[in-house]
């Protein structure tokens, strides 16, 4: 079986930075691509963050410039880098890995998702 832990959420002021880590443990073969998901109360949950196997990365415009996702692979883990932080976005942050790994259904690509992590800014 494959886990997928977050840690590093936590309280901040506007404009101040935090660093989320998400680190993947278990029966793994390879790791394809992480992405950070967001959900607010009373919100959808959005994309945040997202890099390939090969470290591409993709952003959406409410984050492009304040955030870095990198990717530690003989770590087995990825990391939110998180600047310039607002009140707006204050939600649980919530990893999610395309892994190879050895699971229930044998040894294939399976979609794992953390527990989540609370980062709230405050004005």
């Amino acid at each position: 079986q494959v886990q997928l832990v977050e840690s590093g959420g936590g309280l901040v002021q506007a404009g101040k930075s935090l660093r989320l880590s998400c680190t993947a443990s278990g029966s793994i073969f390879s790791i394809d691509t992480v992405a950070w998901y967001r959900q607010a109360p009373g919100k959808q949950r959005e994309l945040v963050a997202a890099i390939t196997s090969d470290s591409n990365t993709n952003y959406p415009d409410s984050v492009k410039g304040r955030f870095t996702i990198s990717r530690d692979n003989a770590k087995n883990t990825v990391y939110l880098q998180m600047n310039s932080l607002k009140p707006e976005d204050t939600a649980v942050y919530y990893c999610n890995a395309f892994i190879v790994g050895d699971g229930p259904g044998g040894v294939r690509l399976y979609d794992y998702w953390g527990q989540g992590t609370q980062v709230t800014v405050s004005s």
